[in-house]
């Protein structure tokens, strides 16, 4: 194989790809991938179960011409070394986050661009958020209980409780592509948005978003949130969470400053409204704990949690328990459009490639881990 040696190469001549995947192989858009780069070698393995051999058998010289790798969570601990893959240009990630990902030598000793999946997951997840709060509000999970004995026992007959969503505020800590679209969605329904991201939005072009969102949806112009919060101190993230919010929405990548960020004071801070708290980015963010014991005294009204710490969470957990929570087992992101939209982003990318650029989208930053 001839590796390029030309600056822009569109059809991707001498470039190779390596797929690792750990469940059943995307065959439609891996051979759209294909037709619409003939001259990309593509090789897909798949780990159908993990310490079993992959499928078709893998040779570790297949990484010495290797120039791109698609990855999976699952088989990033099957990647090679650097000095093994001496013509890597790029790594496509199939997650989000890459919190997993920046211990790795291909990140931690080269400068290759490592790109994630950030978008794909944004109408499913946005659906699960607003899906579990207006099932907590609405007190759905009761009423199925009242079904199953046969009971007609209305439960919200006070006014008060059974407020509609418009007018209420919802808090996006972390507003990416999850983040955008959950604004997206929350807008239709009337709510106000409040945005919190680390570095300043304060212009028109600060607030626009240039990674990948499935077209007509997001906010790609950062319009929907009538106002913006930034910085990386505590204080920055207390001066968000006292704004007034009726539900906080969790979409921070984990890095070393987002660990234990929402604990006992923060929790504190949304007892003044009794906000409603999800979690759909990473369990360790939340202090389990002192999350357990915000919803059992009830000083926060309830939370819905994707993710946990611990993760997967023991059957005999308190957590399980604890007052007015819906936990589900990490399933937010699932979606038969997943491939689809990672392929999308995978074939954007190599296209910037094979023309030289250097821009390619969901980039890591690596001095910010994601």
């Amino acid at each position: 194989m001839t590796l390029i040696t030309t600056r822009t190469n569109k059809i991707l001549k001498g470039h190779k790809a390596v797929i690792l995947l750990n469940t059943e192989s995307p065959r439609t858009q891996v051979d759209a991938i294909q037709k619409r780069f003939p001259s990309l070698v593509i090789k897909t393995f798949i780990e159908n179960k993990r310490g079993e051999p992959m499928e078709p058998e893998f040779d570790e010289q297949e990484w010495k011409d290797t120039t791109i790798i698609l990855t999976a969570v699952a088989t990033v601990r099957l990647l090679p070394r650097p000095e093994q893959v001496p013509h890597l240009q790029y790594v496509q990630l199939t997650s989000a986050g890459a919190d997993y990902f920046i211990k790795n030598p291909l990140f931690t000793d080269t400068k290759i661009p490592i790109c994630t999946a950030s978008g794909v997951h944004g109408p499913q997840i946005a659906e699960w958020v607003i899906g579990t709060y207006l099932s907590h509000r609405l007190k759905l999970k009761e009423y199925s209980k009242l079904q199953d004995q046969g009971q007609w026992h209305p439960l919200n007959t006070d006014p008060e409780d059974a407020t509609d969503t418009a007018g209420k505020r919802i808090g996006i800590l972390g507003y990416g592509s999850i983040g955008r679209q959950t604004a997206r969605v929350s807008k239709a329904l009337g709510l106000d948005i409040h945005a919190y991201t680390l570095h300043p939005r304060s212009t028109p072009e600060s607030r626009r978003d240039n990674s990948y969102s499935p077209p007509g949806l997001g906010d790609p112009e950062g319009e929907f949130p009538s106002k913006w919060f930034s910085g990386g101190s505590r204080e920055d993230v207390h001066a968000f969470l006292d704004s007034g919010l009726d539900i906080v929405v969790i979409a921070l990548p984990l890095t070393a400053k987002t660990q234990g960020l929402i604990s006992k004071p923060e929790l504190d801070i949304l007892a003044k409204k009794r906000t409603f708290l999800v979690n759909i980015a990473r369990g360790p963010i939340v202090n389990t704990e002192d999350l357990i014991q915000a919803l059992n005294s009830e000083k926060i009204v309830g939370a819905a949690l994707d993710v946990t710490d611990p993760e997967p969470l023991p059957k005999k957990h308190p957590l399980w328990s604890a007052k007015n929570v819906t936990i589900t087992p990490h399933v937010s992101a699932a979606s038969s459009f997943y491939f689809k939209r990672l392929f999308d982003i995978f074939g954007l990318n190599l296209e910037r490639l094979g023309v030289g650029r250097t821009d390619l989208i969901n980039k890591v930053n690596r001095r910010e881990g994601y």
